[in-house]
């Protein structure tokens, strides 16, 4: 059992956000069984029988809030992040993307990179991961067993493309059925209680029909989500409809594949029709916006509180690497500055996302787009607790507070100023993982002398 006392930040829902001070949480065997604002921190204690050594008294200039759920990563594309932004989104995959993550047939490799990209996204506050692995069976397997290692939440996604892909990145759509329920059967086997497979057919481009139709049969057999790319691009969205004959639109192919469930997250949605929007709410699918890949490869800005008003759940993705940065603060940040700038095109009476609704959306708003808001994504008695202690006066970096600020102003410079550095501490259901995760990554990087074609 372990007590926590402090200022506490969450959202009940969008409209919702809550700053309870003096607030003591009680956390036991990973789960919330109390929270109470303005309380008696002594008195409780005492009452729940909790030792002074789990007691954490949060210090004046940090705060206690949700995990951070990034709901779309590309985590053998770490490599490549920050470089390789010079092309739009088909010829970047051909370029830059393909080959990396073809090298990760060997285990090596894929060990030394998954890693760090597991400890990174947990160093800098990302609890809950919806990774794309590649085509590889055994290297997404590992994805898995580092995940669990390293204390992170996640969903693997074994990769699945069977057509217009380079001949030495591609599938047999047999094989690939087959790899990919073995693959299912074998994460599922482990019993790990964070880590889940997912259904990850790339996109529509390099799927076919056939294969679509088959891997919702396994999502639906296992049970488990599926996650794919939507209207991304324009040159990708003719594309795609043009090699899916009788489909009406990018979203028509998924749902004649039966790929829209209430368990499917689909990554940009930049393009959608107004029809689209109507069968993706009508399926309860949800999309995953991840506006710094969208500009950083210039695909498109996306309208998210169109979508939100037309019922859908949104959640932020960091989508390494046309995003360059595995941080979900980043996406928060790219996420105002887009809704901002369409902002400029639009009716003086839209509201462009601000910092409150992108603090939902990195938190609860990532939970139900992935399907664990019953589990995470807010302080409820019953939930899991997965958490970050925040400390606004860090020794180093740009974030600066001034004793007369409000708290709500505070919480707006952490998001638009903080990193890592300003995140003490992170924890997932009640375990502190982030200890573990710098060590880890600081071992890796002091220890890596090979250059990355000696990897492979």
């Amino acid at each position: 059992m372990k007590l926590f006392y402090g200022l506490v930040i969450h959202s009940k829902s969008i409209d919702d956000l809550c700053f309870l001070p003096n607030t003591v949480l009680i956390v036991d065997n990973g789960k919330i069984v109390y929270i109470q604002e303005n309380a008696d921190v002594n008195k409780v204690q005492q009452e729940h029988n909790v030792s002074s050594e789990n007691v954490v008294i949060l210090k004046e200039n940090e705060f206690l809030m949700p995990g951070m759920i990034d709901t779309h990563i590309h985590a053998p594309q770490y490599v490549n992040a920050g470089f390789g932004l010079d092309l739009p989104l088909l010829g970047w995959l051909n370029k830059y993307t393909f080959p990396t993550e073809a090298c990760f047939s060997d285990l090596k490799f894929a060990n030394e990179i998954y890693t760090r990209v597991v400890a990174n996204t947990l160093v800098n506050g990302t609890t809950t991961a919806m990774y794309f692995a590649t085509i590889h069976k055994d290297s997404a397997l590992l994805l898995g067993d580092i995940a669990h290692q390293t204390g992170q939440r996640a969903f693997i996604g074994k990769v699945s493309m069977d057509q217009n892909s380079p001949e030495y990145y591609i599938e047999e759509k047999d094989s690939a059925i087959k790899d990919v329920e073995e693959f299912i059967v074998a994460l599922q086997s482990k019993n790990y209680p964070n880590v889940q497979p997912a259904v990850t057919p790339r996109f529509a481009i390099t799927c076919s029909m056939s294969l679509m139709k088959t891997l919702s049969e396994l999502a639906s057999k296992y049970n488990v989500n599926i996650q794919t790319h939507v209207s991304e691009n324009p040159a990708e969205c003719e594309v795609a409809v043009s090699l899916h004959e009788g489909c009406r639109d990018y979203v028509d192919i998924y749902a004649q594949a039966k790929l829209l469930t209430a368990k499917t997250i689909l990554a940009h949605g930049v393009y959608l029709s107004d029809k689209e929007l109507e069968v993706l709410h009508q399926y309860q699918t949800s999309i995953s916006h991840c506006p710094n890949s969208n500009c950083s490869i210039r695909s498109g800005m996306c309208d998210v509180r169109r979508l939100m008003e037309k019922g859908l759940r949104v959640g932020l993705g960091t989508d390494v690497s046309g995003g360059f940065s595995s941080s979900i603060l980043d996406a928060m940040r790219f996420a105002i500055t887009v809704s901002n700038i369409l902002s400029l095109s639009k009716p003086e009476e839209y509201k462009p996302l601000n910092f409150r609704d992108v603090f939902f959306m990195a938190t609860l708003g990532g939970a139900q787009a992935l399907g664990l808001h019953d589990k995470v994504g807010n302080f409820e008695i019953g939930k899991e607790f997965d958490a970050l202690v925040v400390n606004l006066a860090p020794t180093d970096g740009n974030l600066e507070v001034w004793p007369d600020e409000s708290m709500e102003n505070r919480l707006s410079k952490w998001i638009h100023l903080g990193d890592d550095r300003s995140i003490s501490r992170v924890y997932v259901n009640g375990v502190e993982v982030k200890e573990g995760a710098s060590n880890t990554l600081r071992i890796k990087r002091l220890g890596s002398k090979r250059k990355l074609s000696e990897m492979v």
